[in-house]
C-alpha cells in the first residue's frame, strides 16, 4: 500500500528528485517547491517567482545542498539548507523547460524545452556552451554516467539522439516510427493513433544502456557503442503512453509509469548484454532466424527480432492516477518508489527486497 505524503502542495506534483543525503524535492504547478525528509514530512516550502509550473528538480551529486529547478523558461539554483530566494537564475531557454540533467562532474547542466532546444550551460563560466535541437518538443534529456561530455535526448519528433558536447550535431539519431515501419510491423488500430512520441529517458548506472518510454505504450532499451546506439529490446509495457522510465541503481532494473495509472518494475538484465561482441552480426543472425521461423510456421510473423512479448514485470502497482514522475529513495533502510501524479500528494510504495 502507498503511504501518502501530504501537506506541502495544493497543486498537482510534476517532478521529484532525491539527494545523496536522502532529502526529497518535489515541484508542482503554480511555482510550488517542497522539501521532504525520508519519513515523508515536509521540511521546507517555497513559491518560486511568477508562480510558473515547476517542471524539473535536480540535486547536485557533488554538492547535495544545491538544487536546480526549472520553472517556465527559467532555471533557479537554490540552497536547500535555507530555502529562500534563488542563489542564481539562468534565463537561456526561449520556451517552457521540460527536463533538466546535470552531468557527473557538476560542470554542465542541460535544459530541454518546448521549442525542441537543449541549452547546455557551462556552470563555471555561467554561459551556454552548446545549443542542441530537436524538430519538435524535447521532452527528456540525460547525461550519461561516467561520461560528462555525452548525453542522450528524446522528443515528440519521435527522435532519440546521442550527443557529444564537442559537436553541435547529434552523433547518432534514431526515428522510432521509421524503425517500426522498416520492420514492416503490422500496426494495430490502437497503434495507428499512438505514434511513438518519446516522453522519457533514463540511463543505467553503467552509462551504456538507456531506456525510452513512448506514447505507444512501449519501452525501448538501447545500447550505446562508441558514437552510435542500437535497439536491444522492446516490449509493450503499458496500455496507454509511457510517461516515465527510471533505471534503478542496480544494473538493469527499470521502473516505468504510464498514463494507464500503473507503475511497473522490470528486470531487463537477462535480455540485454548478449549482443556485446557484434550487435550488427547478432541482429542480422536473429533476423535470419526470425525469417526462417516465420516461413516454417507458414504464416506471416514480422515481429521485430528484439521485441520480446514475454517480458513480464517483477512488480505491478495499480496506482490509479496518470504518472507525472518517478523517483526512488532509501527510507529507514528500505527502498521506496516515489510517484507524483495529478494530485497534490506524493505516493511512496515499498519495494520488495
Amino acid at each position: 500500500m502507498a503511504v501518502k505524503w501530504n501537506g506541502a502542495h495544493s497543486s498537482p506534483v510534476l517532478c521529484l528528485n532525491v539527494s545523496a543525503e536522502g532529502l526529497v524535492a518535489s515541484g508542482a504547478e503554480r511555482g510550488e517547491l517542497a522539501l521532504w525528509d525520508g519519513g515523508g514530512s515536509p521540511v521546507a516550502q517555497l513559491r518560486l517567482p511568477q508562480a510558473e509550473d515547476v517542471t524539473s528538480v535536480v540535486f547536485s551529486a557533488r554538492r547535495p545542498s544545491a538544487l536546480y529547478t526549472s520553472h517556465g523558461e527559467t532555471i533557479s539554483v537554490l540552497d536547500v539548507r535555507s530555502l529562500q530566494e534563488p542563489l542564481q537564475r539562468f534565463h537561456v531557454n526561449e520556451e517552457e523547460i521540460n527536463c533538466l540533467s546535470l552531468n557527473d562532474s557538476d560542470g554542465f547542466l542541460a535544459a530541454a524545452d518546448d521549442s525542441g532546444a537543449i541549452k547546455v550551460l557551462d556552470l563555471e563560466s555561467k554561459k551556454v556552451s552548446r545549443s542542441l535541437r530537436h524538430s519538435n518538443i524535447c521532452s527528456s534529456v540525460a547525461f550519461r554516467p561516467q561520461r560528462p561530455q555525452s548525453l542522450v535526448s528524446c522528443g515528440l519528433d519521435m527522435q532519440v539522439m546521442l550527443w557529444n558536447l564537442q559537436k553541435a550535431r547529434p552523433l547518432w539519431t534514431m526515428n522510432l516510427q521509421e524503425c517500426d515501419m522498416e520492420e514492416e510491423r503490422p500496426q494495430s488500430a490502437g497503434q495507428f493513433f499512438n505514434p511513438p512520441l518519446a516522453h522519457s529517458l533514463s540511463v543505467a548506472s553503467c552509462g551504456n544502456i538507456f531506456g525510452c518510454g513512448a506514447q505507444d505504450g512501449k519501452v525501448r532499451i538501447f545500447r550505446v557503442t562508441g558514437a552510435r546506439f542500437e535497439r536491444e529490446l522492446e516490449f509493450q509495457a503499458h496500455s496507454l503512453g509511457v510517461s516515465q522510465v527510471l533505471f534503478m541503481p542496480e544494473a538493469y532494473w527499470l521502473l516505468s509509469g504510464g498514463n494507464d495509472g500503473k507503475v511497473l518494475l522490470w528486470d531487463v538484465s537477462s535480455n540485454i548484454g548478449k549482443q556485446q561482441k557484434s550487435p550488427a552480426k547478432s541482429l542480422h543472425r536473429k533476423k535470419a532466424q526470425a525469417a526462417a521461423s516465420s516461413r516454417k510456421d507458414g504464416k506471416l510473423n514480422k515481429m521485430a527480432s528484439h521485441e520480446h512479448p514475454g517480458v513480464v514485470p517483477k512488480l505491478s502497482i495499480e496506482h490509479g492516477e496518470k504518472v507525472n514522475w518517478l523517483s526512488c529513495a532509501e527510507i529507514k533502510g528500505s527502498r521506496r518508489v516515489l510517484v507524483a501524479d495529478q494530485t497534490s500528494s506524493v505516493s511512496a510504495y515499498p519495494l520488495p527486497e
